[in-house]
């Protein structure tokens, strides 16, 4: 067997240790900005809902409860305009990543296969496709790409790790050019509800599919939006042929979502109310950063959504990422998106209020 170190690249994160253990021994102590995992409580709404379901000795069912269902397919017609789905176009998913990872070998992609991701872009979708033995390939725009041989098309809106949104002419673009050709469409929107400067869409919007889903999975993650990234809570909607295809494959794999995390789906969709409370501390937060970031001689690009700004002082990213572990401060290098990111550095706003001001503070020292 092929050893792991052949076929995947090195682990991003591994590279950034011995900079966490500068950053660490600052005597203010470590302000990681580097992962965007989010540090604040889970909305009660939830833990009620969570310990209602506890006593759950039984099997989960890998398309989810009824009630499930419902919720999803009632907060995608609220939420992204797409008021026609039933059961059939949702399927629930043990978070977000895991599907990243796993979907082209679930779509039983291999050798001679293609599956395209943007230029700057997750690690992940590189990964799926290196564990199914397929190739990935980068974009820029969609419609340059060579159809031959793609197999799967990852759109990601709003962007990690830039915080770019693609406008509605272009997802339609995207959408029509991959139906022409054949070629299913996941769109990452993981970060939809969290826009600043420009109103994320969906590719389930009527105005970007037409009404029609033949072709194009949406991905939803509650890890940011709710708090619940210890819960790995996803869900994918969209074209129920696709989503039937997975479901039957995940029912021989046991991918279920365990019964109180469905619970709790159930209540974190069904409220509105700690959404908007969380948008508020991370708007805050964000606008904190943001000034002291270009106070210190950063310039911010695109990041108009998503939990980070995508800032570069025009230098390699890793004597950005040095000089500021320096400082106590800790961020992802650029380089870990792809080679269009190595002049620049991610910077997440998920850490406390308290750690936020303390890197305020060091950056406009």
């Amino acid at each position: 067997m092929p050893a792991v170190s052949d076929r995947l690249p090195t682990f991003p994160w591994d590279r950034l240790e011995p900079y966490k253990a500068t950053a660490a021994a600052h005597p203010g102590g470590l302000v990681d900005l580097s992962v965007g995992t989010p540090v604040d409580p889970v909305p009660e709404v939830i833990r009620k809902a969570l310990t209602a379901a506890a006593d759950s000795p039984g099997y989960p069912t890998v398309w989810g409860t009824a009630e499930l269902r419902d919720a999803i397919t009632g907060w995608v017609g609220r939420r992204l305009g797409a008021r026609d789905l039933g059961h059939a176009h949702v399927l629930p998913v043990v978070g977000s990543k895991e599907l990243v990872a796993w979907l082209p070998t679930q779509l039983g992609l291999g050798p001679g296969d293609r599956v395209a991701h943007p230029r700057l872009a997750y690690p992940t979708y590189e990964v799926g496709a290196r564990l199914a033995g397929a190739e990935p390939v980068v974009y820029d725009t969609v419609t340059e790409l060579d159809p031959a041989g793609l197999r799967l098309l990852w759109l990601n809106s709003p962007s990690n790790p830039t915080g770019r949104v693609l406008g509605a002419d272009e997802l339609r673009a995207a959408v029509s050019w991959a139906r022409e050709h054949g070629v299913p469409v996941f769109s990452d929107e993981c970060y939809l509800e969290l826009g600043w400067e420009a109103e994320p869409v969906s590719v389930l919007h009527p105005d970007i599919c037409g009404g029609d889903y033949e072709g194009i999975v949406a991905v939803h993650s509650l890890s940011k939006r709710s708090n619940l990234a210890g819960y790995r809570a996803a869900f994918l909607a969209g074209d129920p042929a696709i989503l039937g295809e997975l479901l039957t494959l995940r029912k021989h794999g046991g991918m279920m979502v365990p019964a109180p995390v469905q619970a709790a789906t159930v209540a974190a969709l069904g409220d509105d109310t700690h959404v908007a409370e969380q948008r508020a501390r991370y708007a805050a937060r964000r606008a904190a950063l943001r000034t002291a970031l270009e106070a210190n001689g950063f310039r911010i690009e695109h990041s108009e959504a998503s939990l980070y700004l995508w800032a570069t002082r025009d230098e390699p990213c890793w004597r950005t990422v040095g000089e500021l572990a320096e400082r106590g401060i800790l961020v992802a290098p650029g380089e870990f998106y792809g080679t269009a990111g190595e002049r620049f550095v991610r910077v997440a706003f998920t850490a406390t209020d308290e750690r936020i001001a303390a890197a305020v503070e060091r950056l406009t020292r």
